[in-house]
């Protein structure tokens, strides 16, 4: 099965059972700052997105924020076809994270939220070195932070720098943000139409289902330290706010109970 989500309006997703959450990770994927476009960054897309963050933080949210960067350059996509190195090629891919948390630190500033960017690559002239006890720092002043360059390794994805900033933050869980997708689906729903949303799963069934919600590792960090994982569509409007309320939104994955 190599597809789980399907665009929706969340009808029918699980109330949380985390309850009123205060400081999480946002997970934006590079595809999401793309829109319909599917490269580079979509203002439309964009804004959307910083409206939800605004809401957020104006409900008082901590967040921090991993963007991804394959809206811009994707290593493990083209490094053979381009006869670049695998580690030169996702240290572009870095790059990529970085151009897209400039954009979105530039939308957020726009609407008047204090935000700071971290990377894990030393890049000084237009963001911070990734320090934890900063990050926390500032989250606890009510600042959004924003983590580039994934992890600052290759081989490594975005959803492991993700896991991995959440864990070190001390986040109640990672929000998996999805562009026009509501969920996790049991099948491809663009090739069975009886495809059923998955409105609450466990960690095992991530690993063991190869379903493609974030990458083993990313899944495996968060299953050893029990972090709830929401995937949900990051484009409808108030679904960031509704989570962070404990609402009904999304697909949750937890192993607290079984999946159902």
């Amino acid at each position: 099965m190599d597809e789980i989500v399907k665009s929706g309006d969340g009808s029918g997703s699980p109330r949380s059972e985390l309850g009123s959450i205060k400081r999480v990770v946002l997970k934006l994927s590079g595809e999401s700052l793309a829109g319909e476009k599917g490269y580079g960054i979509d203002p439309e897309s964009l804004q959307a997105t910083a409206m939800q963050v605004l809401e957020a933080v104006e409900a008082g949210a901590e967040l921090a924020v991993v963007v991804g960067g394959g809206n811009i350059f994707r290593g493990s996509g083209v490094a053979d076809s381009l006869g670049i190195e695998k580690t030169t090629a996702d240290y572009m891919s870095m790059l990529g994270t970085v151009i897209n948390a400039l954009a979105l630190q530039a939308a957020l500033e726009q609407r008047g939220i204090a935000v700071r960017v971290q990377s894990a690559i030393q890049i000084q002239e237009v963001a911070e070195p990734y320090i934890r006890r900063r990050a926390v720092r500032h989250l606890e002043k009510g600042r959004v932070v924003i983590f580039a360059s994934g992890t600052g390794n290759p081989f490594f994805t975005t959803d492991t720098g993700a896991a991995l900033r959440a864990l070190e933050i001390g986040a109640d869980a990672i929000l998996m943000a999805k562009n026009r997708v509501d969920g996790v689906y049991d099948k491809d729903p663009r090739h069975h139409p009886d495809a059923k949303i998955m409105p609450r799963l466990n960690y095992m069934d991530l690993l063991s289902e190869n379903l493609s919600v974030m990458d083993h590792t990313a899944a495996t960090l968060c299953s050893g330290e029990g972090l709830p994982i929401i995937v949900f569509d990051i484009l409808k409007a108030g679904n960031l706010r509704r989570i962070l309320a404990g609402e009904r939104v999304g697909s949750l994955v937890w192993n607290n109970g079984q999946s159902v």
